[in-house]
Formats: structure tokens, C-alpha cells, sequence
């Protein structure tokens, strides 16, 4: 017999269910860590002490959480256009500062490339040995750097979902994606 749909674990310790009692009590700090716990172990645990870890996978998985995590901060359901999630997420995070003139184009070459053909592109490239996260020089990412960055990124929605009112807008829009993500759990028939 298969689980119902109901059932579903948003993050290894949250269900449906679950979250959606969470939101009933109106418990902003537990949910704040539930969406920290969805998005670490997803995205960023999986290259945390793993000796056999590659860039290149980093930073599709990097790609995937950026967008997802933007959706979230704008109450998307799904992302209606990718290449201004990117653009928004870097500007909104000191930590991406040195790819905020670079965006656009980390968007096409990156972000598309890695999607969509497996591969950079535009002479863009991914190493884990850089002395920052991005060289604009020769164009590369340092993908290990680029997580750790990110994960700052994570912890600060989290801060600021705990810091903030029910009623503010940070906590308005995490609950409209938190509907999407919950009916998505749902079968179709």
C-alpha cells in the first residue's frame, strides 16, 4: 500500500500535515528552520565532508536552490521567469555582490547551460580552488565558495522569517509558496 499524499515530507522531520499545524499555531520559528531543513538537505548537505564532491554538480544543485529559494521570498508558485529570479536574488544578497554586474549572463551561461546542455557556456567555468567566489577576469565560479555562500543567504531568510511579524510581507509571501508546495504533494488524478 502506498503513503497518501497527505503523508509527504517537505523536509526529512515535516509533513504536510505537520507544516500545516505549524501554520495554524502561527509557529514562526519552527517553520523558519522547517524551510532552512527543506532547503539544506536538499541542496547543500548532500557536499557538505564528501571527499568525491564535484563542482559542476555544486552548482546545478546551486541553480535549482536559488530559484526555488526566490520563490519563496516572492510568494511565486512556480518561477514565471527565471532569468529575473536570478537577477533579484543576486541583488538582494551582499553575499553574490561580485556577480551583480554578471547576472544576466550568469543566468544564460551557468544556470541554462548546466540545465540545459549539461555543460557551462559563453567561456564560463566552475573550479572548487578559487581564492573568491567569483573571478571576472576569466570568468569562473568557485563552487564551493558559491554554497557556502549561499547557505548565508539561507540562514539569513531563515533569521529574517523568525525576526518578522506574521503579518509581514516576508511571512505573506512564504505562505502563499507554502500552499503551492503543499497541493503540489497532492495526486492528480
Amino acid at each position: 500500500m502506498s503513503p497518501r499524499s497527505t503523508d509527504t515530507l517537505l523536509s526529512s522531520k515535516v509533513s504536510v500535515p505537520q507544516y500545516l499545524e505549524l501554520e495554524k499555531q502561527r509557529d514562526r520559528e519552527k517553520i523558519a528552520n522547517f524551510v532552512y531543513e527543506r532547503f539544506h538537505e536538499r541542496c547543500i548537505q548532500a557536499f557538505t565532508d564528501n571527499k568525491n564532491k564535484n563542482g559542476f554538480i555544486m552548482m546545478a544543485s546551486a541553480c535549482l536552490m536559488i530559484e526555488a529559494l526566490e520563490s519563496f521570498w516572492q510568494g511565486w508558485k512556480k518561477s514565471p521567469n527565471s532569468a529575473l529570479a536570478f537577477c533579484q536574488f543576486f541583488d538582494r544578497n551582499a553575499q553574490f555582490l561580485t556577480l551583480r554586474g554578471a547576472s544576466q549572463q550568469f543566468y544564460v551561461n551557468v544556470r541554462c547551460g548546466i540545465m540545459h546542455q549539461g555543460e557551462t557556456t559563453g567561456g564560463w567555468h566552475i573550479r572548487r580552488d578559487l581564492e573568491s567566489l567569483f573571478d571576472a577576469k576569466s570568468l569562473t565560479i568557485d563552487a564551493t565558495r558559491f554554497l557556502r555562500a549561499l547557505n548565508g543567504c539561507l540562514s539569513d531568510y531563515r533569521a529574517a522569517l523568525k525576526e518578522s511579524e506574521w503579518h509581514a510581507e516576508v511571512w505573506k509571501q512564504c505562505r502563499k509558496k507554502m500552499k503551492d508546495v503543499c497541493a503540489n504533494a497532492k495526486r492528480v488524478a
